[in-house]
C-alpha cells in the first residue's frame, strides 16, 4: 500500500476539477497552511465528514535510552492528534469489509479449483 502525496493531491486536483497544475500545486499548500497555522494559534481543526486535528500537552516523563538502559527523561512537549469522524470510519470500516469479503471469495476460489482435481 502506498502513500498519499502533497504532488498527487495536487494532481487529482488538476485532473477532477481542470484546475492548471500550478493552482492545483498552490491550493494544496494553501490548505496545509491554514491547518499548520489555525493549530500554531492553539486552534482545533475540524474538517466536516473527515475528522479533527487537536493539539495535545504531554507531560514530561521518565523514559529510557534503548542503546545503553540508562534512564532520561522524556521532555514535555505539545503533540498533534487526528481523531477520525464517523464518516471516514464508516467509509474505512466499509471498505475493510469489502476487502476481507473480497479476499474470502478469492480463498472459496482457490478451494474450487483443487476440488476439480479430485
Amino acid at each position: 500500500m502506498g502513500a498519499l502525496t502533497k504532488a498527487e493531491l495536487a494532481e487529482h486536483l488538476h485532473a477532477e476539477l481542470g484546475m492548471s497544475k500550478r493552482e492545483a500545486k498552490s491550493m494544496v499548500e494553501v490548505f496545509f497552511d491554514e491547518i499548520r497555522g489555525c493549530l500554531r494559534e492553539n486552534e482545533q481543526v475540524k474538517l466536516s465528514g473527515f475528522g479533527n486535528f487537536d493539539l495535545r500537552d504531554k507531560r514530561e516523563r521518565p523514559g529510557r535510552n534503548p542503546k545503553t538502559g540508562e534512564e532520561i527523561p522524556i521532555s514535555a512537549r505539545r503533540v498533534v492528534t487526528f481523531r477520525p469522524g464517523q464518516k471516514l470510519k464508516a467509509r474505512v470500516d466499509e471498505y475493510d469489509g469489502e476487502t476481507h469479503a473480497h479476499q474470502r471469495l478469492e480463498e472459496h476460489d482457490d478451494h474450487d479449483d483443487h476440488d476439480d482435481d479430485h
